[in-house]
């Protein structure tokens, strides 16, 4: 045991000096000589050997370190070498050629070649000897090599060598072959071990037989789990893949691309806490380009709308996901002007598709401003969004009255795991530069101006687009440039995490008439982001992603350019672009922040060009083994293939070709050679370099058959090879393709297990066990993997952040892969199974890079320089790694390709035939490792190199020569297809197959009208030439691909379907004897496009011819069919094994049959045929007027195969017998599995088998919540044994002959009621009784609606509980089916007592109390028939068909197909039965197996039809609304309500009821349908639901008329049927015939083996109460499905909710219809009168409010003189809507200190539903409308607080808005009224006005203040009083203060007045008052310059006076 390194060369070192290397093993180093002097080689050459004791982990890991010597200083390192060893323990020997790297960990250009060898425990060193390397070998060690390992390596007779020896090889060939080997691992390969594949060869049986499995891991030898061995999977061709063929892929078409019809419906409830004071909003919603308003509320900040909106669209999902919903509120929008933005949410339709059930429901969107990203948020709107696909069926959650408090917080518009809080965030996307774009405009123009100018311009002008979030930017054009820069970043501002999950990035070309795309790429922000704790922002780059789009050459109308834009799978490379993009949350606080969230462009930082990476030269090999199945279509000119990566190996119009790597000049020494051998046909590389040869050589196709060419290659095989130069980033594609590993072999192990659990073989749990654990080993190895080259320069932080986060997945997925895996059990695996599928699409998700480094590969077919048809293959699947796990899925082995036509071309039919089959090897990775690229092509073949006379090894040959064939034969065993497509206008086809094998093909016979066909044929192909080893083909035989045609008269065959099989090969020198051979039929799906079209049963066999030639092959020794020609059908060994059954066949009559030819069917007849016998039913002599048969029963009897998965399908044909002997195909119907009606007599020798199971069935109805409303009377099934129940000595046992006992206790119950009486008089006054005449079915129906969402709020919180729970189960094991029992029994009582209780978070008055006081029924959220088995207990309902299958472009769907539907049935049984069952008391021999069947002969039904009501209806009007009305269609009665229509509703309750009278079997099926009435043209069909009512009729589960919970003769819930329940009873027992009823004593009675107690006494409506059996017989019916044998489930009372569909919108719901229907045979007695369900009549009310006085009001005002602050309050109440009934109070002028005083009186009158606590008004629209429309609208008294203005508007200062039904009671002063009451902070206790009448007390006004928080503005005194109508007119009051009963003017202080109305006034209040002495002080002053004025005055005249006068 030991380890041998052989270190030889390190080349390209700098400069030059001494070096020395340092190798390094499990911590144990060794040192090489010192070279000394050495320039840029060192020659070390040098082994060294490590002895090992334990054995090499495949983890371990070997170091290599080269130095620069120094005497003196310390060594320096160059670099280092570090390799993982699993390739040497898998090999033992590997030698590697790579690039050191640095201490930094970034590459350098020095490189090692070393060799590594292990000598393991076992001696099993791989077969290679000391000499076996490159070059220094000589021939005898070469010769002594080959004839050791001879089977496995090719050998080929080169002329050089004495051809006498076996196996020797040119020396240059056999090189690379011999490393090359290294890289697939030993195993498959067959070394010297034991063969892997053998234990799990599929042919053998894969049933492990019940050994101990660690026994059975011994036998295995290779320590192999037995839950890891694989059984045989899905299709034979993935069974045994090998190594040297990938699997092909079976669908064809294109799924993405085609447009398809989606609907948005958007339901706007309403809205809250809306930002602003006093608003009128309006909502709009935005669905991509259409926007829709509501109504507009005036003067509230929470309107209630109750609107609902559709828009449809018909496109591809790509675009509809992308498209966004944008919901906004406006502030006062009307037609003059548009509103402001009040807030607005936005998110895109993926993100609502992606949720559960494709909806969001009932749900709070936060609003935010757009243009104030400081402000918080802005408000919320509720709504319900759902986006419906076709065929995407929504339910929806029941929509009865809400009374849970809407808890804002809990129920936010967000999808999980987003929080509530977003922020705003900046998105930066750098655009940097792009290479390779195409050329974008006609060249015409460009050659002008070069022969003028002579300047030569690149022709497109492109720039960048990005879309992210419904805003788009764009960055600069950069004219005429294939290769522009432009270094800009465009930035968006949005919440984080975004509501959008793709930003679209889109190269388009600038041009004056339009731009166009170039090309686009999607950045999917869920992958380049992850939102765990230690998750990461979105970041990205900078990298190169690829865009592919339409092909390069520029035409003006491109009829690919759908492409470009993204839609569909690009056929060509386009361009690459450099990109990155950053996130970076902003602080909104921060003041410098620009507030706009604008999309803005600017200047980005330019990046080095070699951060995306290193540029390295890489080598792409490809070799065209076999070319056929090319389309006749593409005619015959020379065909050849182009290979292309990139715009490399493009010749046509690759045009810009990516420039050079620069630095490649330095290392040119070898290159020189290569420059002398350019081949001819490409230009000489500047770099020197060998050139590429991208396309085969031309060569005419040869005819195959009359639809298909193929190319003779024969044994010259054409190669392609291209060099290019990308940045090397293989770490990512590394990284998933190891992810792709893990998941493609979960994806083979879950198709395994399913496929096992189909075909019902053994053991599905160790098969999945063995898939968890290969899961757990997978997540683990990726460990080790991954980690690598982490330092690397041009990681971007994406690599290193998804790195991370994909270690932290895989490792959390291994350990649930293990834990798991000990929880797989028999019963489990189906759940973990879906658990396991969640896995895989994770692991698809992590595996999906977004960062691309090398672009796709392409092929494409080219005819006359056109191309024809191209085939795209993912460079990450060809790229090679010497690691396993990296290796490429497809790299190195020979792939199937299909090529198909591009783009629109490619969609339907045309999608579906192959334009060309090729088998193509191919190789793709660095230049430098390409010594292997020849490695895994089947083996046997010369290289033909361009250049002969160099005999250089490192040139890749331009085609193989196959020296190696083998003769074979093929021997396809066809047996039958069934469920094909129907390919002609009859519903039916001609197919026959057509096998293709290499270039050979040949077709079965033609089996005429049939979909099931039964060739039985064998076909056998001679002279097969395969080329390559023997042993190769062994493990990997091409593949045969079988297409099914249907054969027309006229014009050529039509596809009808493909599938591929791989045969069983059988070499000359093995035996034909099992377990081999002969083959097992097998399964084989077919398909037709991406659509499953049937399957194939036949089994495939390839037989090597030996030496003596064909004498040696198993005979052919079936007899020839003789009546069919020379066609040998299918051997013994291998068809199937018969056995005799007979099939009886029930004929009950045919219904709703079409007209065949413009002509009526009149005389139709049904034939059977299954598997070339049959029957004919008797002749329906006159179809209209009865259809239908007289003779019942009929049989035949037919051979069979015992394997049931082989039974051929079973086909039914309905013929009219025309005239003359004329027969017309009607329709046709093929039953493809007959399993469900195979009858198995039953094994007598268990006992009690059936009673077992039938309580086990009925424990288990009852866990599923079938009985847990609990009601006066509920029943109580006793079913444990060995309890006597009270008095009665009967005991239940197990077993078919014991009694077992079914009690109702009412005792209890009332007990029960009492305490909670006691208890209620605590909590809250109890609510009394509800009175029997106030009840109506209504009351019964909101009850049972509470019922049903308090059991859908329990599934979903058990739902948790289930899990833990059956993990519990697992660990204790099967302990007894009792146990399953008991537990079933702990779960219904604990579901009691939770009923019972009222839900957490309801007041006192829920809904929970009523519970026990109300009968109620049963609400389906389905319709009923999927509940109860579609009713077909017993009679089957086949749907006939005829016409062609639709495609999805001319969309026939099944329905359009469907002429009529024959009802029947069948059973099938082997032959002979066991007697005793003919013996049965009562057995009709006439009638078969259907014994105890009614007759059909007609009989007349009053037919009632009750319709509830009707949601969500599809909007039929311009308005979004629609007028319904009800329109019933039974036989010939057509009834429509028109007169009856309701306005302008889309959740319209219609409650009617219909009767009709009906006979069946002429009129059986029922049309309800809902129409739009319109005033003017004919009313539209919103949507119309059928009901069978025949089926319903005969069923067992009597569908009648419902039984009811409980039984009254009066009342609400009074007794519907005319027959009582001991009628019915009686009349199931003896329909049964089961024993009974026997009634007695009385409340007991038995039936069978069971006895049910129960009340024995009735009630009449005067209180009398009288004696009666009906409770005890009712409780026996609830219970039916309990009694044996004779059991089934009654349909209880319903209503059941079903679906409206419109035929012009197939697939898709237009709403939701509730009803339910009853029957009466017309000979019973007749029903009583209808149940009356009219809608409830709103009851009057008149609500008084009192405003006494307000306090602390804000004050508002200054005043005018004085400057104080006052307030002139007045108070604004209203109940209905601003507009209909605002009352406003009179003015508090001049309050002073916030005190209002009015004793003010409010009247609002008011129409009320109890039930859905709605107010209703009825009012027209506008003044166009033609009548009122009904609203319905939360009752909510709105209270406001005014100042109010004169010469301005009023100031709105605060409101409050009271619920009627809760809002918080009323403080009694008004300092103890503060804000939190308002708010909900503080628990008040709630009330509702409808209970406490009158109420009284202080409440809190509150507006928003400028930072959007509630601020207290005020207080009100009020007193609401509530009365009835009738009250109120006995009792009336004034309005005001007016009489009756006036209130007393308020007190008010003297200041409250109008200044300008009392100006003295005013001066004595508040002048005077304010500013007396200021006031005397003035007059004083005033007096004082008086008397100066008076004294200046006078001093003059005085003066002179006094002069004169002196």
């Amino acid at each position: 045991m030991a380890l041998f390194i052989h270190l030889k060369t390190v080349s390209q070192l700098r400069g030059r000096g001494d070096r020395i290397a340092k190798v390094t093993f499990r911590g144990q180093s060794f040192y090489s000589r010192v070279l000394e002097n050495c320039e840029d080689v060192a020659n070390f050459d040098e082994t060294f050997r490590w002895p090992v004791a334990s054995d090499i982990d495949r983890h371990e890991m070997l170091e290599i370190q080269i130095f620069n010597y120094s005497k003196v200083f310390s060594n320096k390192l160059i670099g280092s070498f570090r390799m993982v060893l699993q390739k040497v323990v898998e090999e033992n020997r590997v030698e590697v050629t790579d690039t050191l790297i640095d201490d930094n960990n970034a590459i350098i250009k020095t490189s090692l070649n070393v060799e590594v060898r292990y000598q393991a425990t076992d001696g099993t060193v791989g077969f290679w000897d000391d000499g076996d390397f490159l070059g220094d070998e000589t021939l005898q060690e070469e010769e002594k090599d080959s004839q050791e390992t001879d089977g496995l390596l090719p050998s080929s007779l080169p002329s050089s060598l004495p051809s006498s020896r076996p196996g020797s090889w040119p020396p240059g060939e056999k090189s690379f072959r011999r490393a090359g080997r290294s890289v697939f691992s030993a195993m498959k390969l067959g070394k010297n071990r034991p063969h892997k594949e053998e234990p799990q060869r599929q042919d053998e049986p894969a049933v492990l037989e019940m050994e101990d499995l660690d026994h059975l891991a011994i036998h295995l030898g290779d320590g192999l789990d037995p839950d890891s061995v694989s059984l045989a999977s899905v299709t034979a061709l993935t069974t045994n893949v090998s190594n040297k063929r990938s699997k092909p892929d079976i669908k064809m078409e294109p799924s993405t691309g085609r447009p398809m019809d989606y609907q948005v419906s958007v339901t706007v409830i309403e809205a809250r806490q809306l930002v602003g004071l006093n608003m009128d909003p309006v909502v709009c919603v935005e669905v991509g380009d259409d926007k829709k308003y509501t109504s507009m509320k005036e003067s509230t900040n929470c309107p209630y709308y109750n609107e609902y909106f559709v828009f449809d669209f018909h496109v591809s999902p790509d675009v509809m996901f992308d498209k966004i919903i944008k919901i906004s509120v406006i502030h006062s929008k009307n037609l003059l002007r548009s509103g402001t933005l009040v807030g607005s949410f936005k998110m895109d339709v993926g993100t609502v598709y992606s949720q559960p059930e494709h909806q969001f429901h009932h749900k709070w969107a936060i609003l935010s401003d757009p243009d104030d990203i400081s402000a918080g948020l802005k408000g919320y709107v509720k709504c319900d969004v759902a986006v419906v696909g076709k065929g995407d069926n929504i339910k929806t959650p029941h929509k009865a009255n809400e009374t849970d408090e809407d808890d804002i917080e809990g129920n936010l518009l967000l999808p999980e795991g987003v929080p509530a809080e977003r922020q705003w965030a900046r998105f930066y996307v750098k655009i940097y530069r792009a290479e390779g774009l195409p050329r974008m405009n006609t060249s015409l123009m460009a050659n002008v101006k070069k022969a003028f100018i002579g300047e030569n311009k690149d022709l497109v002008d492109p720039y960048v687009q990005v879309f992210f979030a419904g805003q788009k930017g764009k960055t600069s054009v950069q004219k005429s440039s294939y290769e522009p820069l432009w270094n800009e970043q465009v930035v968006f501002t949005d919440l984080f995490p975004p509501l959008c999950k793709r930003m679209k990035v889109q190269i388009r070309d600038s041009d004056k008439v339009n731009d166009v795309a170039i090309g686009t790429h999607f950045i999917d922000l869920r992958k380049i982001s992850n939102d765990g704790d230690k998750g990461f922002l979105p970041t990205l780059g900078p990298a190169w992603v690829n865009m592919y789009g339409s092909t390069r050459n520029y035409t003006l109308l491109d009829e690919h350019q759908d492409l470009n834009e993204g839609l569909g799978e690009g056929v060509s490379f386009r361009a690459r672009l450099m990109l990155g993009l950053s996130v970076e949350i902003l602080d909104t606080s921060n003041p410098e922040l620009t507030s706009s969230t604008e999309v803005q462009v600017e200047q980005a930082t330019p990046v080095l060009e070699s951060c995306t990476g290193r540029m390295e030269e890489f080598f792409l090999f490809g070799a065209f083994l076999e070319a056929s199945m090319i389309d006749r279509k593409n005619g015959d000119k020379p065909i050849t293939f182009e290979v292309t990566i990139g715009n490399y190996g493009n010749e046509v119009d690759g045009l810009s070709r990516p420039q050079r790597p620069r630095p490649r000049k330095e290392h040119g020494d070898e290159e020189e050679v290569d420059l002398i051998q350019h081949s001819s046909d490409d230009e000489g590389d500047d770099g020197g370099d060998l050139a590429s040869v991208s396309s085969t050589p031309p060569m005419r196709p040869q005819i195959t058959n009359r639809n298909y060419f193929h190319l003779p290659y024969l044994e010259c095989k054409p190669c392609i090879y291209i060099k290019s130069w990308w940045p090397d980033q293989r770490r990512r594609l590394y990284n998933a393709n190891i992810l792709d590993h893990i998941a493609d072999k979960l994806e083979e192990g879950l198709n395994d297990v399913q496929e096992m659990i189909k075909t019902e073989k053994s053991y599905p749990e160790r098969r999945l066990r063995g898939v968890l654990e290969e899961l757990s080993n997978g997540c683990h190895r990726f460990f080790s993997l991954a980690d690598k080259d982490q330092g690397h320069s041009s990681r971007t932080k994406l690599d290193r952040e998804r790195l991370k986060s994909c270690m932290r997945e895989l490792e959390s997925m291994g350990q649930q892969a293990k834990s798991l895996r000990a929880q797989v059990k028999q019963h489990t695996v189906r759940d973990k199974l879906r658990l396991c599928q969640n896995f895989l699409q994770k692991l698809r998700f992590l595996a999906d890079e977004p960062q691309h480094s090398i672009p796709d590969i392409f092929i494409w077919m080219m005819s006359n320089n056109k191309r024809i048809a191209y085939a795209r293959v993912p460079s990450k699947d060809l790229l090679f790694s010497i690691v396993e796990e990296e290796l490429g899925k497809d790299c190195a082995k020979v792939k199937t390709l299909f090529l198909k036509l591009p783009g629109k071309r490619g969609f339907g039919s045309a999608g579906w035939t192959v334009q060309a089959k090729l088998e193509l090897y191919l190789w793709l990775g660095l230049s430098k490792q390409r010594k292997d690229f020849l490695c895994g092509l089947p083996c046997g073949f010369e290289e033909v190199k361009a250049a002969q006379d160099l005999g250089l090894h490192s040139f890749p040959p331009i085609s193989l020569v196959y020296t190696k064939k083998q003769a074979f034969q093929l021997r396809a065993h066809m047996y039958q297809a069934r469920s094909l497509f129907a390919a002609d206008s009859s519903g039916l086809s001609d197919p026959f197959a057509r096998v293709f094998f290499i270039n050979q093909s040949q077709c079965t016979e033609v089996l005429n009208e049939t979909l099931c066909p039964t060739w039985d044929q064998m076909l056998v192909f001679d002279n097969l030439e395969l080329y390559g080893e023997a042993h190769e083909l062994w493990d990997d035989p091409p593949i045969i691909v079988i297409e099914i045609y249907d054969q027309d008269s006229m014009g050529k065959a039509d596809f009808m379907g493909r599938t591929f099989a791989k045969p069983l090969v059988k070499m000359a020198d093995e035996a034909y004897c099992p377990p081999r051979f002969p083959p097992q039929l097998e399964y084989y799906q077919i398909y037709r496009g991406n659509a499953t079209a049937g399957d194939l049963l036949a089994a495939f066999e390839l037989l090597q011819i030996g030496p003596a030639g064909k004498a040696d092959l198993p005979p052919i020794n079936g007899p020839v069919d003789m009546d069919r020609g020379p066609i040998m059908p299918v051997p013994v060994g291998i068809r199937p094994v018969l056995s005799k059954y007979r099939v009886e066949v029930l004929f009950w009559g045919l219904r709703d049959l079409k007209r065949v030819n413009l002509a009526q069917v009149d005389r139709p007849r049904v034939d059977i045929e299954c598997a070339g016998k049959g029957v004919q039913s008797s002749l329906i002599h006159n179809y209209k007027k009865n259809p239908n048969f007289n003779t019942l029963v009929k049989w035949f009897e037919v051979d069979l195969p015992e394997n049931e998965l082989l039974h051929p399908p079973l086909n039914i044909r309905v013929v009219d017998c025309r005239a003359f002997g004329r027969y017309t195909l009607v329709g046709s119907h093929a039953v493809s599995s007959l399993r469900r009606f195979i009858y198995r007599p039953p094994d007598r020798s268990a006992p009690n088998w059936n009673t077992t199971v039938r309580l086990l069935w009925g424990c288990h109805m009852l866990c599923n919540g079938g009985l847990s409303s609990h009601s006066p009377g509920e029943v109580v099934v006793s079913m444990e044994p060995e309890v006597p129940v009270k008095k009665l000595e009967t005991m239940v046992k197990l077993d078919a002959t014991s009694d077992a006992v079914v009690k109702v206790d009412v005792a209890e119950e009332e007990k029960e009621k009492k305490k909670k009486k006691k208890k209620g008089i605590t909590e809250e006054p109890e609510e009394e009784e509800p009175d029997e005449s106030m009840l109506d079915w209504w009351s019964k129906y909101f009850a049972s609606i509470d019922t049903m969402k308090e059991q859908l709020r329990q599934q979903e919180n058990s739902g948790a509980d289930l899990e833990e729970k059956e993990e519990a189960d697992n660990t204790e094991g099967l302990k007894g089916p009792m146990k399953g029992k008991e537990k079933a029994r702990a779960t219904k009582e604990e579901k009691k007592k939770r009923i019972q209780s009222p839900g957490p978070g309801q007041g006192s008055e829920a809904p929970g109390k009523k519970k026990p006081k109300l009968d109620e029924l049963k609400v389906y959220s389905k319709e009923l028939e999927s509940e109860f088995d579609n009713f077909e207990d017993w009679l089957h309902t086949f749907n006939l068909l005829r016409g062609k299958t639709g495609d999805d472009e001319d969309g026939s769907t099944e329905e359009e197909r469907t002429v009529g539907r024959f009802k029947g049935s069948l059973c099938v049984y082997k032959v002979p039965l066991p007697e005793d069952i003919s013996r049965e008391a009562g057995y009709d021999p006439t009638f078969g197996m259907f014994q105890g069947i009614p007759s059909n002969d007609p009989i007349n039904v009053l037919v009632r039809v009750y319709v509830v009501r009707a949601t969500d209806l599809h909007p039929a009007d311009i308005n979004g609304k629609a007028d319904p009305y009800i329109a019933i269609r039974l036989g010939k009665t057509d009834i429509r309500d028109k007169e009856n229509y309701i306005s302008k509703q889309l959740n319209p309750i219609f409650g009617k009821s219909f009767d009709i009278e009906a006979s069946f079997p002429m009129e059986s099926l029922l049309t309800v349908a809902v129409y739009d009435w319109d005033l003017v043209g004919t009313d539209d069909l919103i949507g119309e639901t059928k009901i069978d009512l025949e089926n319903r009729f005969y069923s067992r589960h009597r569908a009648t008329c419902g039984i009811a919970q409980t039984y009254s003769t009066h009342g609400y819930n009074i007794w519907r049927d005319p027959m009582k329940p001991s009628q019915i009873l009686t009349r199931l027992c003896k329909e049964g015939k089961v024993d009974g009823p026997h009634f007695g004593p009385p409340g007991r009675v038995k039936v069978a083996n069971r006895v049910f107690t129960g009340p024995s006494e009735i009630e009449d409506e005067n209180g009398q109460r009288k004696p009666t059996d009906e409770h005890v017989a009712l409780s026996a019916l609830r219970h039916w499905e309990d009694i044996p044998r004779a059991g089934c489930r009654l349909v209880p009372e319903h209503v059941e909710t079903r679906p409206l569909l419109n035929p012009d919108k197939p697939g898709i719901e237009q709403g939701h219809l509730e009803l339910w229907v009853d029957m009466f045979p017309m000979d019973m007695p007749a029903p009583g009168t209808p149940l009356d369900i009219s809608p409830r009549k709103p009851k009057k009310y008149e609500l008084r409010v009192i405003v006494w006085n307000t306090d602390e009001v804000v004050l508002e005002d200054d005043d005018f003189f004085t400057g104080e602050k006052s307030s002139d309050i007045f108070v604004r109440g209203w109940l209905k809507g601003q507009q209909e009934d605002k009352q406003d109070t009179d003015v508090h002028y001049h309050s002073l200190t916030g005190e209002g005083n009015f004793n003010w009186r409010y009247l609002f009158p008011f129409d009320y539903l109890a039930a859905e606590e709605r107010i209703v008004i009825s009012k027209k629209e506008s003044m166009f409308s033609w009548d009122e429309t009904e609203y319905k609208i939360p009752a909510r008294l709105t209270l406001q607080i005014w100042d109010a203005d004169h010469f301005s508007a009023d100031d709105f200062l605060g409101a409050i808005e009271l619920d009627l039904n809760r809002f918080p009671r009323g403080a009694k002063t008004a300092k103890q009224c503060t804000m939190e009451m308002a708010a909900g902070e503080v628990d008040v206790p709630l009330v509702s006005i409808f209970k406490q009448k009158r109420v009284k007390g202080w409440w809190p006004l509150l507006a928003r203040n400028e930072n959007d928080e509630f601020e207290l503005t005020g207080k009100v005194e009020a007193e609401l009083h509530l009365l009835t109508a009738e009250e109120a007119e006995k009792n009336p009051v004034g309005l005001a203060r007016n009489e009756p009963d006036p209130l007393e003017k308020p007190n008010r202080p003297d200041t409250s007045f109008v200044w300008f109305l009392n100006p003295l006034k005013s001066a004595r209040y508040f002048l005077w008052h304010t500013y007396r002495w200021l006031l005397l002080k003035l007059l004083l002053l005033l007096l004082l310059l008086l008397l100066f004025t008076l004294f200046l005055y006078s001093v003059p005249g005085y003066l002179a006076k006094k002069i004169i006068g002196a």
